[in-house]
């Protein structure tokens, strides 16, 4: 089956710019809002919706995003509520939506019926931060009889070979982090996701897209030199929580702005 997230990404780059990814957690500030916050991010630059469900551990999440999640728990959000959310979003978008989502829950839903879920829903697949591909025969197999997009996480500390499985068992793209802990100083993670980027490129990755520390435009130029995508969460987030809907669209558009490869050409000439 064709990747959907893999098109929108070739896509992107026929009109001649790199894919912006825009997370956003479901929920928050309240499940309605949250719906209309998608909807702007992707009416507004995103190429690509990644999802988060609120999680009572969320170990890969800064501070602005915890707050988030826990603001959008405490307002509610359940399980439940997922598929009707994605639904409501896909409806109205035309850019593929992916839930980013710790492992625990996908269990405890059952990995068939959360794939069958999410696929009537309308989404694209899921982002899975907490499992690897040698854990995750079930989700694998779920993946390819629906369709659905499968995206793991590498990470610079990642073995030869584990990058080899990760390369061979994603979909859409490879979620290529520039550090598996708190971020720090920008060339420091530039330096760490180009070498990570030129990794996977040697294991065969046909898309990798850059997380974790991306926050301006500027910084998504500089990611595009070297990968297919950048993926902005805490800035988008902050943007909703400050400026509601209005100020998370204003923020999506100076993001977007970064997106275009002939300017990250110009950059580096």
């Amino acid at each position: 089956m064709t990747s959907r997230v893999a098109a929108a990404i070739e896509a992107a780059h026929a009109e001649g710019r790199g894919a912006f990814i825009g997370y956003l957690p479901l929920g928050f500030p309240d499940l309605e809002t949250s719906i209309e916050a998608a909807v702007a991010l992707a009416e507004n630059g995103a190429d690509i919706l990644e999802l988060g469900p609120p999680y009572s551990d969320p170990v890969m999440d800064g501070v602005v995003i915890q707050e988030a999640t826990q603001a959008a728990r405490e307002a509610g959000f359940t399980m439940s509520d997922i598929f009707p959310a994605v639904r409501a979003i896909a409806a109205r978008v035309d850019v593929p939506v992916l839930v980013m989502t710790y492992w625990n829950p996908v269990m405890q839903y059952g990995v068939d019926r959360y794939a069958d879920d999410l696929v009537a829903a309308g989404g694209a697949g899921l982002i899975t931060p907490d499992i690897t591909p040698d854990s995750a025969a079930e989700w694998i197999a779920a993946s390819e009889r629906t369709g659905l997009d499968r995206v793991f996480l590498a990470a610079p500390t990642s073995t030869d070979a584990r990058l080899g499985l990760i390369t061979e068992n994603s979909t859409g793209f490879v979620y290529t982090v520039s550090t598996m802990g708190i971020t720090g100083e920008r060339t420091e993670l530039d330096a760490a996701a180009r070498t990570l980027v030129a990794r996977l490129r040697e294991h065969g990755a046909e898309h990798a897209c850059v997380g974790i520390g991306i926050s301006t435009a500027e910084q998504i130029r500089g990611v595009l030199a070297y990968a297919d995508g950048a993926i902005v969460g805490t800035a988008l987030v902050r943007a909703l929580r400050d400026g509601g809907v209005e100020g998370l669209a204003a923020e999506a558009r100076a993001l977007a702005a970064g997106t275009r490869l002939s300017d990250t050409r110009d950059q580096l000439a």
